[in-house]
């Protein structure tokens, strides 16, 4: 009789150890699963610190600026970007959208890659910050939406600072471990010393050499040059973009003459208006 209680409080024993580990693996995983809150707000602009602020080159510069804790996330979905409110050189207030470079997988912080022009009212603004400034942003904005595995691949066309919300969805979808998605990018620019984020477009081609195809085209390129020259053609598109299908979809970002000339190229191969998307 005592055998047969004492092995019942063994067995009572293990269920509640049994319980009790199976409960900790939950909360575990839903504390793993659980996205930490964005700090934006999509109808208040909301002030946060410059910490770090890097000049590329001549007229770029990367601007690092601080969440209000180490673990917070900023909030914003793929594809998506901010407002940004600053003073031009008259004093008056200018509103100017810009696409991160960071993800919300970035915590802590969120990164802009600013080309600033000589005439460029909120490029007065970024020009003049200093280390310990505030930025005023609003946020998220846009129409894009993306889920893992929507298309089967998308084409990229950008031209100059239009590669930012490339760049920012291309890392999003390559460094998802459940997404196949596969990217073919187009990159346009004037000189070669104008080239964005290229270090960090070569890192992630050499990363994902199956998923990542990148070329570059410029109007006035070295004379040692590997890749396209002038402006971007339909034989381009053709050849480094994905043919027209109902599961890709090309992505436009660039100056104003280019996003209607990549339409205009776009149509006469016979991408359909579903199958493309302008930032």
């Amino acid at each position: 009789m005592e055998f047969m209680q004492g092995q019942r409080t063994e067995t009572m024993v293990a269920v509640a150890v049994a319980v009790v580990a199976v409960a900790a693996g939950a909360a575990y995983l839903l504390l793993r699963s659980k996205k930490p809150k964005g700090c934006l707000d999509p109808e208040n602009f909301k002030e946060f610190k410059l910490v770090e602020k890097r000049q590329l080159s001549h007229n770029v510069a990367k601007f690092k600026f601080a969440l209000p804790t180490p673990t917070s996330a900023l909030g914003l979905p793929i594809g998506q970007h901010i407002s940004c409110r600053g003073k031009d050189a008259a004093g008056e207030e200018v509103i100017k959208p810009y696409t991160p470079t960071t993800l919300d997988s970035d915590l802590g912080r969120f990164e802009l890659v600013i080309k600033m022009y000589p005439q460029g009212r909120m490029s007065h603004h970024f020009r003049e910050m200093k280390v310990g400034d505030y930025l005023s942003v609003k946020g998220p904005k846009g129409r894009f939406k993306y889920q893992p595995g929507q298309v089967r691949a998308f084409g990229m066309l950008a031209g100059g600072s239009g590669i930012t919300p490339m760049f920012q969805v291309t890392r999003a979808i390559l460094e998802n471990p459940n997404d196949s998605t596969k990217v073919h990018l187009i990159y346009a620019n004037v000189t070669y010393e104008d080239i964005l984020l290229k270090e960090e477009l070569d890192s992630l081609a050499e990363s994902y050499p199956g998923r990542f195809k990148i070329y570059y085209v410029l109007n006035q390129p070295p004379e040692v040059w590997g890749g396209g020259v002038g402006f971007v053609s339909k034989e381009m598109i053709q050849t480094h973009c994905p043919a027209p299908a109902a599961d890709i979809q090309i992505l436009r970002c660039g100056p104003p003459p280019m996003n209607k000339a990549m339409a205009a190229h776009l149509d006469d191969l016979g991408y359909t208006k579903e199958m493309q998307f302008q930032f």
